[in-house]
């Protein structure tokens, strides 16, 4: 009997998907339009308008921003289309909600061009804990994605993983 300790971790083929690895780098920015709202919940065309022309557009280039308005306004879809159609210009990415959806979005663009092959006929755990704010849909989307393609699929660290998928 040997006393080695053999790290087999280390040497088994798991692959370790970590989502955080996908992190869409780049500035994110919420786009409050309540102030440019009368009293923050009247919205008036020529003068919303107006803010919009005046806006330093420019602040946002190449941005992730998440449009919304933070009182209880009922605001007409066409408003924010019409704050996007300045955006576009200098945004990476638009939509109208809050951070959360804004990093969800992220990711379901990610996930859906990752390309998968690394993958094919391995056995992959996802990796639970990220410092960064990986959307709990990234998770079930990665899952999808890697069980069309791997041998198993587990989720959390080599140590203790909960197995969730095995190929027949």
């Amino acid at each position: 009997m040997s006393n080695e300790i053999v790290n087999r971790v280390s040497s088994s083929p798991l692959v370790t998907f970590d989502l955080e690895a996908y992190y869409p780098e780049g500035k994110r920015l919420l786009l409050d339009i309540s102030p440019w709202l009368l009293e923050g919940i009247i919205l008036k065309e020529k003068e919303f308008r107006q803010y919009i022309n005046e806006h330093p557009w420019e602040d946002y280039k190449d941005a992730f921003v998440a449009l919304h308005c933070s009182t209880d306004a009922i605001v007409p879809g066409w408003a924010f289309m019409l704050v996007t159609t300045k955006l576009q210009p200098w945004a990476a990415e638009i939509v109208q909600g809050d951070l959360n959806l804004l990093e969800t979005v992220l990711y379901k663009r990610v996930i859906d061009e990752l390309d998968v092959t690394g993958f094919v006929n391995k056995p992959v755990i996802i990796k639970g804990c990220s410092n960064k704010p990986v959307p709990a849909n990234a998770y079930l989307w990665a899952t999808n994605k890697l069980q069309g393609v791997a041998k198993s699929v587990m989720y959390g660290e080599a140590c203790s993983s909960v197995p969730l998928f095995k190929k027949k």
